[in-house]
């Protein structure tokens, strides 16, 4: 998509209050920027989000987290949350492949964690040869649990060969379990595995009592064993914004006119 020269075949011209709107009349409870990422159309997001924000509407940021320190407040200020692609943690992969700097995503995390109230979370896409060894997924999981805490939800997701990396071969289920145990073993307390067929690895456990709280297989929901934002069955308090009960949307997906 990203890469894709027929544009107008791919896009439709939508206003900020036209997004709003039609999330309104199709009963979301959220409008999520993503694809690609809303910190190069900084000024569209943040229009939609006030209008999103005047509906009451919540609105997600799914972000590399790249963006200057100038831009930052401006930019979550209008997010009522944040999913921040952690692409890595080695300078040289960020060098490498992203043609970046890996120290900009750790400040802009360390900003969301001390500057503001945004709820925000992290996904890794877990490379096979280039960030998937077992001293990179610890160094990354040691340094969350010490600047950002135990509580910042952790997603670990499968590649799949694509656009230049066709000579990658796919994560290995058995890549993003092993690494989940790390995350887990290193005291974060929600981490996720994705793009693959994993409903345990999937599922919100509580940390106190090990009660399954929010079943999950890709977009299925099963048992929803919270009250409020505390497990049922020990009331340890879970980390999160919950709105529940949940809805029964599953995997469908359908074209939005506006």
């Amino acid at each position: 998509m990203s890469k894709a020269h027929e544009v107008e075949a791919l896009c439709e011209e939508a206003t900020p209050g036209q997004i709003a709107q039609a999330a309104l009349r199709l009963g979301c409870r959220s409008v999520a920027f993503t694809y690609n990422d809303p910190v190069a159309w900084a000024e569209y997001a943040l229009d939609t989000a006030r209008e999103c924000r005047i509906s009451g509407l919540r609105t997600v940021a799914v972000t590399a987290g790249y963006i200057t320190p100038e831009a930052r407040p401006e930019f979550f200020s209008g997010m009522d949350a944040a999913n921040v692609d952690l692409k890595a943690f080695t300078e040289r992969f960020y060098h490498k492949l992203c043609f970046a700097h890996l120290q900009p995503v750790l400040d802009t995390l360390l900003y969301l964690k001390r500057e503001t109230e945004v709820w925000f979370e992290i996904t890794t896409l877990v490379i096979p040869g280039e960030n998937d060894s077992p001293d990179e997924i610890a160094r990354m999981c040691d340094w969350i649990a010490e600047n950002l805490g135990v509580d910042v939800p952790l997603h670990l997701s499968a590649f799949h060969p694509a656009f230049k990396l066709m000579d990658h071969p796919a994560t290995p289920a058995e890549t993003l379990q092993r690494a989940r145990r790390q995350a887990l073993e290193r005291g974060l307390r929600y981490v996720y595995t994705g793009n693959v067929v994993d409903p345990a690895g999937q599922t919100t456990w509580c940390p106190g009592c090990g009660q399954a709280l929010i079943e999950r297989d890709w977009y299925e929901l099963g048992a929803w064993r919270l009250e409020e934002n505390r497990c049922a069955a020990c009331g340890q308090e879970i980390a999160g914004r919950f709105e529940g009960p949940p809805g029964g949307w599953g995997r469908r997906r359908i074209p939005i006119r506006v």
